[in-house]
């Protein structure tokens, strides 16, 4: 028997319709389903490796987690990473297809539309409910012929389809009725619209939802209230233009590389309680920093060339030299190696650059990606890692570039379960860079090293929480306000009928 669907559409992009899915796939979860999220197609650097090796974006990652069930290729078939204002790295089903112009992508359209309809025919086929996310806003009309993430996925699903917008950004009614009338004849997969981010008084609201409705000939089924600190995974890089800031006693900063990826990374970081994150454009926003992670980029030669034209680089090394730990992540890693090599142009047009220097590894961007989930122990932990030497540390790994480490293998940080060794280390034992993503997930790591720039400054030892008990919390928190704001009858009926 096929699943039953929902489909979650905006009159934008960063809607919320992310959030909303998820929220979704936890309440069906809490209510006996085996429910799991699907989204044709994803534009993102943020992404996630699934057990069997296969990259999907972080977002539907998320929502599966919120499910209670296991990522897979098959909940996101079409992954697009942006590598310049006209070009994108093409995903599917969780493999590289190469580098493609929006023209060439145009072309290779009929193929991503195969591996959408296989994808989702086949998370159709396993599961009781499928929450079904759209892309951008639903009436893009510029792309309405060409489109295989709105409404040409709710008619493959043959979905009800529930319209969200952000009041909080303003325009709320004017998008809602400005969508509908472009969707023409598609409008009929409306069955209701979610009045999402809202701040105060809900009877506010009551004139203009009044109108919309009787506009629209739908009815509003829930106003969302604005949730914050919510500590969910994001699909762009929207969120940082407003990014969850706490006050405390420790400042963590991330350079803002303009192809940025994976900032994800420092989500755990900013969970805790008295540590702020904040992202620097410049040398002068590392002032007071405590520690500064230098995260993953999709264009790294070029990223390493903003942070020497910004001043970040040489910021960067005074603060090493001074006690300021670096923690390099990815791409960030390989910046703060020797050398970066791109011969084939697979990430830039400029092909060389020297790199950081922290420590002696050279890395050069090839066409093969490495896409796995990693278990790796900690071999040496320099100024701040000592303590957990031996201890296990998992992750995943998405990159293009290898890297050759000169050194002696006592200089490397991770030792992995198949012998090998990633990272490494500074002579100062500052600086530290890794491939694992999700390396602050591991609750000894985090604990480890914000209890020692508390010790520098100070400030008592904190425990830390354990980070898959918080997100079980995030997810429970937002299924709770969803359950709340929405009429779940409606919604119920609408899926089951």
């Amino acid at each position: 028997m096929k699943a039953k669907t929902l489909m979650i559409q905006g009159t934008a992009s960063h809607a919320g319709k992310s959030v909303i899915a998820a929220g979704l796939c936890r309440i069906f979860a809490r209510k006996g389903f085996s429910v799991a999220p699907f989204k044709s197609q994803n534009m993102s650097l943020n992404s996630f490796v699934t057990p069997d090796g296969s990259e999907i974006g972080r977002a539907q990652a998320m929502q599966a987690h919120a499910a209670g069930v296991a990522p897979s290729a098959d909940m996101n078939p079409i992954l697009l990473k942006p590598l310049k204002d006209d070009g994108s790295q093409v995903m599917v089903l969780g493999k590289s297809a190469g580098n493609m112009t929006f023209a060439e992508y145009v072309e290779f359209r009929p193929r991503a539309l195969e591996a959408v309809s296989g994808g989702l025919e086949r998370v159709m086929s396993e599961f009781e409910v499928v929450v079904i996310e759209g892309a951008g806003g639903a009436a893009e009309i510029n792309f309405s012929r060409s489109e295989i993430v709105n409404m040409t996925v709710a008619k493959l699903a043959d979905s009800p389809v529930l319209l969200v917008s952000d009041i909080d950004r303003g325009g709320a009614f004017a998008s809602l009725a400005g969508t509908l009338d472009l969707l023409g004849n598609d409008r009929d997969r409306v069955r209701g619209m979610i009045i999402n981010k809202f701040r105060g008084n809900r009877v506010l609201l009551d004139e203009g939802i009044e109108f919309i409705e009787r506009k629209a000939g739908k009815p509003v089924l829930g106003v969302v209230p604005h949730i914050k600190p919510l500590f969910l995974d994001d699909e762009d890089s929207v969120y940082l233009e407003n990014p969850v800031r706490r006050g405390g006693g420790l400042k963590v900063c991330v350079p803002k590389l303009p192809r940025i990826s994976n900032f994800t990374d420092v989500r755990p970081l900013e969970m805790e309680r008295g540590v702020s994150v904040s992202y620097a454009l410049g040398a002068n926003d590392l002032c007071g920093a405590d520690a500064v992670v230098l995260p993953g980029s999709k264009a790294t030669i070029e990223d390493l060339r903003f942070l020497k034209r910004s001043g970040i680089a040489d910021a960067l090394a005074g603060m090493s030299e001074s006690g300021v730990p670096v923690i390099g992540i990815c791409g960030g890693y390989q910046m703060l190696g020797s050398a970066l090599e791109d011969a084939d142009g697979f990430e830039s047009a400029k092909t060389s650059e020297r790199g950081l220097g922290f420590f002696p590894a050279e890395t050069e961007i090839h066409e093969e990606k490495t896409l796995r989930q990693t278990s790796a122990t900690v071999e040496n932990g320099g100024a701040i890692f000592s303590g957990i030497e031996g201890e296990e540390i998992t992750g995943y790994e998405i990159h293009m570039g290898q890297t050759q480490f000169s050194g002696a293998n006592n200089a490397r940080f991770l030792k992995k379960a198949d012998g090998s060794f990633d990272g490494a280390v500074s002579e100062n034992g500052n600086v530290y860079g890794t491939y694992l993503h999700g390396i602050f997930e591991n609750d000894n790591l985090r604990s480890t090293f914000l209890n020692h720039l508390r010790a520098k400054k100070g400030l008592p030892d904190e425990k830390t929480a354990n980070f898959a008990t918080e997100m079980e919390k995030q997810y429970e928190r937002l299924a709770d306000v969803l359950e709340e704001s929405l009429d779940m009858n409606a919604v119920m009926s609408m899926v089951f009928g």
